[in-house]
């Protein structure tokens, strides 16, 4: 599913206009990034939780030339999936 995709999925089930659904989405995704780029964690009850991760520097290589090249630390974002949406996805 892509963002259209699911776009048009929240206008047919809220009863929304195609652009009220797009600013929906698009605010549900910003208030999302805003709070793990804050670094804190985002539960939404009965899906999962989405937290900020550490990463440390790393070594590794590039696959095109086998040369070893430096991956700098960084935060990346984590999803622990609710015990409900995994019920969900193992029927």
């Amino acid at each position: 599913m892509t963002k259209a995709d699911l776009v048009m999925k929240v206008a047919e089930d809220a009863g929304l206009t195609r652009a009220q659904a797009t600013r929906a989405v698009d605010a549900t995704f910003g208030a999302i990034a805003g709070e793990l780029g804050a670094g804190r964690e985002v539960t939404i009850s009965g899906f999962g939780k989405f937290s900020p991760s550490a990463r440390s520097a790393r070594e590794g290589r590039n696959p095109a030339t086998g040369e070893t090249i430096q991956i700098a630390a960084g935060t990346v974002a984590k999803f622990s999936p609710a015990a409900g949406l995994k019920r969900q996805l193992n029927g």
